[in-house]
């Protein structure tokens, strides 16, 4: 039996919520002071050592909703053995959870490492040999480790899987429940997601108990809460309405449908005076981690990303989603769109259209209900594609 809580503790913070006050200090540190309404609602059941189940989407704050009662509460874990681990679909991903999280288990003195495809399993074997408390890990790499006897899950107290939606559209529920069914001594399950239908919800009634479920709706990017353009460009101008739009902004994620296209928008932009990097499968770990890390520090204006890598970027203070190659359905054009306005921050998500796009890009409109905005031809020397807010206010001004 599940059953749903909304809890309005709006005028809460941390230490009121329970958290610890080496943790708050740390929060502190990093100028975390209001918890944000998923972490409101998911931590108070969570430190009751209660399993839960919470609908949310990327940008609400998620990490600290389920990483905060995870480092209250667990042991120091031992060798090989960890006192809990967190399951996320992308390597990318796990960086961040552990980056989030380890200097707040340093303020506990619990140790958190994160174990990932793409780097030897040997290296990454050595990171549990010694104490851990919290393994953030891909389902894949986590399965590697179990049958090379390199991890016990047989201590573990807690189990998070973060991004369970994710994890379902990129094939990877069959392993989670391979390793939830090695976990049978855990006390607690945590689980969050943007969705919790389907396959996701299959998992919830088989691995959680009595789940507290909490919903936070308003937070995450929508439709309506950024600003869309949908640009009609021609092929050989392409790139260059990509630099005129990144020139106005600060922070900007391209994507693309093909790896290849990836390599060469971004030597592109370059040329045009664009700091951009590729992000892709095909480039090594330690590449895509240290140019989304440049990103992240605004070393690189621009990211050109493939859907697929995209899924685990959790960068906040992007300005802008560029679809050089429009989405195939309104799902991928959510999912991208949804790099921009996060946490409450405006955004823009502009789609670029070939002469031969224009139907499909009309039924993605449709899809969207954004039929009432317009497709407009523009060039790389159009002053209006460097002042987004100006340009948005300027197609406002005309449809009133």
């Amino acid at each position: 039996m599940t059953f749903t809580e909304h809890l309005d503790t709006s005028g809460t913070t941390f230490v009121t919520l329970g958290i610890p006050v080496e943790l708050t200090q740390e929060l502190a540190r990093k100028q975390i002071t209001t918890p944000t309404p998923i972490q409101r609602a998911a931590i108070p059941p969570a430190l009751a050592a209660r399993d839960v189940c919470g609908k949310a989407k990327t940008g609400s704050g998620k990490t600290l909703a389920f990483g905060l009662p995870l480092l209250a509460t667990i042991g120091p874990g031992a060798a090989q053995q960890p006192a809990a681990i967190v399951l996320v679909p992308t390597r990318e991903l796990a960086v961040q959870v552990r980056d989030a999280l380890e200097p707040l288990g340093r303020a506990v003195s619990r140790r958190v490492v994160a174990v990932y495809g793409g780097t030897s399993v040997r290296v990454q074997a050595d990171l549990v040999a010694t104490s851990v408390a919290v393994v953030v890990a891909t389902p894949g790499r986590l399965i590697d480790l179990i049958e090379r006897d390199a991890i016990d899950l047989s201590a573990l107290t807690a189990v998070v899987i973060d991004e369970a939606d994710r994890m379902a559209d990129m094939g990877f529920l069959p392993q989670v429940e391979w390793i939830l069914r090695r976990t049978t001594g855990r006390k607690q399950t945590m689980l969050f997601s943007a969705t919790l239908d389907g396959e996701v919800d299959v998992l919830i009634n088989r691995y959680l108990n009595e789940p507290v479920r909490v919903e936070v709706t308003g937070i995450a990017p929508t439709v309506a809460s950024m600003r869309h353009f949908f640009l009609k460009v021609h092929e050989m101008d392409r790139d260059k309405v990509v630099a005129a739009i990144a020139k106005g902004v600060t922070r900007t994620i391209v994507f693309c449908a093909t790896k290849r296209a990836c390599d060469r928008v971004a030597r592109s932009l370059h040329g045009l005076g664009i700091e951009a990097a590729a992000i892709h499968g095909d480039l090594r770990q330690r590449d895509r981690e240290r140019a989304l890390a440049r990103f992240s520090e605004g070393k690189h204006a621009v990211l050109v990303a493939t859907d697929v890598a995209a899924r685990g970027i959790h960068v906040d203070e992007v300005d802008a989603v560029v679809h050089y190659d429009p989405s195939d359905d309104h799902k991928s054009y959510l999912h991208r769109s949804g790099r921009t306005a996060r946490a409450g921050a405006s955004g823009f998500a502009v789609t670029l259209l070939l002469w031969n796009q224009e139907l499909e890009v009309r039924r993605l409109k449709r899809r969207l209900q954004l039929e009432a905005l317009p497709i407009i031809e523009v060039f790389s020397n159009d002053t209006r594609l460097g002042d987004l807010h100006a340009f948005a206010r300027q197609l406002e001004a005309s449809q009133a």
